[in-house]
């Protein structure tokens, strides 16, 4: 009998195709990290059953920015950049579930195939898109990381524009924001392939960091804008109030989440 193998499609009879290996997961990245206030009502649309608003601060928001290199265990994919390197761009919310605080990402957009099929695995909602941000540097016009360094980034999708900003660091920080601080709260979907049948795959799971290190945060402005476009809607989750803008360069290992309950989103598979 024919075997296959493979952590994820396409599976074949050497698993060499497979689009995402086996986790751990392995990151090393840059992170600008925007935080503002919208109508929290805003944010409460995008919770499915369980969760719930946050009791303190419901409407905060963070837009971030990541410049990746990612790898498996062995780290082969690091001696063949385009198997690593990616970019995203993704907007984080806080939300409730049994008391427990937890962040959800409830947009996000990255720009290599590989990144889109880890977030299918994780739950995170990832579309393509065209993202770019100032990368700091020791040498030349570059900027250091230092007070009054200016950073910029922009995401596309689509070829719409859907947002930008530009982040002035002003200070070392004790922490890289609030909103995105907590263990992640999310749904993983797949609707049934009989018509009618709702959901084959209804889970809410948490997940996060089975280990981190990171450099020294620092805090700045940003000037924040956001766009309509046709079939994007981050421009609803609108700037109210800036909070704070971050900089951060980190190291993070992902090695799988915890089942908290299934099939209680409310969500049928034609929605």
């Amino acid at each position: 009998m024919a075997s296959v193998r493979g952590y994820f499609t396409p599976k074949t009879a050497t698993g060499d195709s497979s689009l995402i290996p086996s986790p751990p997961w392995r990151y090393s990245g840059d992170l600008l990290t925007v935080e503002y206030r919208t109508d929290p009502a805003r944010v409460r649309e995008l919770l499915p059953q369980p969760l719930e608003l946050a009791d303190d601060d419901p409407g905060a928001v963070a837009l971030i920015w990541a410049d990746w290199q990612s790898c498996s265990t062995d780290g082969h994919e690091l001696l063949d950049p385009v198997l690593a390197q990616y970019k995203e761009a993704f907007a984080v919310v806080r939300c409730q579930y049994k008391g427990q605080v937890y962040t959800r990402c409830v947009y996000i957009w990255v720009d290599k195939d590989f990144a889109v099929a880890r977030g299918i695995h994780q739950g995170y909602p990832k579309k393509l898109g065209s993202i770019h941000q100032t990368r700091p540097h020791p040498y030349g016009p570059a900027p250091r990381i230092e007070a009054g360094a200016r950073f910029g980034a922009t995401l596309a999708a689509a070829d719409r524009r859907l947002a930008q900003a530009v982040v002035t660091l002003r200070e070392p920080s004790e922490t890289n924001g609030f909103v995105n601080g907590h263990p992640m709260a999310h749904h993983r979907w797949l609707p049934s392939i009989e018509k009618g049948k709702g959901l084959a795959l209804d889970e809410l799971i948490e997940s996060g960091a089975a280990a981190f290190e990171g450099g020294q945060p620092w805090v700045g402005d940003a000037e924040l804008e956001l766009f309509e476009a046709p079939t994007e809607e981050l421009a609803r989750l609108e700037v109210r109030e800036p909070i704070a803008a971050y900089y951060r360069q980190v190291g993070v290992v992902w090695d799988g989440g915890r089942l908290l309950e299934s099939g209680t989103s409310g969500t049928s598979g034609a929605e």
